[in-house]
């Protein structure tokens, strides 16, 4: 079993910047992958960015690059998500979620994701 924990979250102005963090423990593995999903009121859940443990390859849905940025700190399993120039729109809960890596054959397809966090909420005000 893993757990994740996201961290991070709040309310922030139009233009500003957040970071999120995930937490990972239990049985973490190097060779796993964190993905980042969001889902706003009313909306699907969808995908935001990912990123392969071992490797460090980073993975970003098309409309989201250049204004968000995923890293992370191996020594302290956990998974960043810099979120910059943050627009209305990008308001949501924002979740991690994670598997072996060989299970994730599609970053967005949630299916692929064995373990998932709670949420933490971003909020951006206009």
């Amino acid at each position: 079993q893993v757990q994740l924990v996201e961290s991070g979250g709040g309310l922030v102005q139009a233009g500003g910047s957040l970071r999120l963090a995930c937490a990972a423990s239990g049985r973490t593995c190097s060779r796993y992958a964190v993905g980042w999903f969001r889902q706003a009121p009313g909306k699907e859940r969808e995908f935001v960015g990912g990123i392969r443990w071992d490797v460090g390859t980073r993975y970003y849905a098309d409309s989201l690059k250049g204004r968000f940025t995923i890293s992370r700190d191996n020594a302290n399993n956990t998974v960043y998500l810099q979120l910059n120039t943050l627009k209305p729109e990008d308001t949501a809960v924002y979740y991690c979620a994670s598997s072996p890596s060989w299970k994730v054959r599609d970053w967005a397809r949630r299916t692929d994701y064995d373990y998932w966090g709670q949420g933490t909420q971003v909020t951006v005000s206009s």
